[in-house]
């Protein structure tokens, strides 16, 4: 069966998350309905990071196994016509915003998942007092003011490899806590705060609970090196508290 590589963009607000749930709406659920739908056959799209509920993508990753030869943009188009489910009201707003923004094939052995060499992600913050409108939950509203120096110096102490036990949820199914951190970057423009940061993976709820703890050093509750602390003590009381997940994005994923 030919392979299909997929680049999805999505709005996370109303799904379950990537995975597939017996019982809630999710991404890879929505996919897999369209490429029932396009092809007639039932094909899992295996996704590079699962997600989690209210999380987005602008570059998610996923392939698919298609029962025959396609080109790419007939495959782009057709999934996209079956994801286009028109609300009632207006027929220009998608019920479902997924969208796939690319199509290509690839050989046998891709693996959306398992072939992939680093993930990128941003986090963004609105910092202002104002309530928000429009970005209502596609950032994370924090009202005190921000010292961005002071959460790039506590970002920095993150870098490299650690025991990132304090930064992992409880519920994390990962084998090991050890992460490599390459990049932990924080710039405002505006009245927005970018948390920007890649890695070739993430525990759960890591990237969400490093912007929570990074938030407290902004706000001149903690010190920099209070995150250090929190790093080197291997446990996830010692850090702050898990962001929420409307800020996050899956920027891109390299292979």
């Amino acid at each position: 069966m030919p392979r299909y590589k997929l680049t999805i963009e999505y709005d996370g607000t109303q799904y379950a998350g990537w995975q597939k749930q017996p019982d809630q709406p999710t991404v890879q659920q929505k996919l897999g309905e369209a490429v029932k739908k396009f092809c007639g056959v039932e094909s899992e799209v295996v996704g590079a990071g699962r997600t989690d509920a209210g999380v987005h993508a602008i570059a998610q990753v996923g392939h698919v196994d298609l029962p025959k030869e396609y080109d790419d943009y007939s495959v782009m188009q057709g999934l996209n016509f079956y994801l286009f489910n028109a609300s009632d009201n207006d027929a220009t707003i998608p019920t479902d915003r997924i969208a796939v923004t690319n199509a290509e094939r690839v050989g046998d052995d891709f693996n959306a998942r398992f072939s992939a060499t680093r993930r990128h992600y941003i986090y963004r913050i609105i910092n202002r007092r104002a309530r928000l409108g429009l970005e209502l939950g596609r950032a994370w509203q924090v009202a005190e003011d921000l010292d961005i120096g002071k959460m790039q110096q506590a970002a920095n102490y993150l870098l490299g490899t650690h025991d990132f036990t304090s930064f992992r949820d409880t519920a994390c199914q990962a084998k090991s806590p050890e992460k490599t951190l390459d990049t932990l970057e924080i710039r405002r423009q505006g009245e927005n705060v970018i948390v920007q940061t890649n890695a070739r993976s993430f525990l759960h709820h890591q990237v969400r609970i490093m912007v929570g703890t990074l938030a407290m050093a902004g706000k001149g509750k903690w010190s920099p090196e209070d995150v250090k602390a929190a790093l080197e003590a291997k446990d996830r009381a010692a850090a702050g508290p898990t962001a929420p997940a409307g800020g996050l994005y899956l920027l891109k994923v390299d292979y």
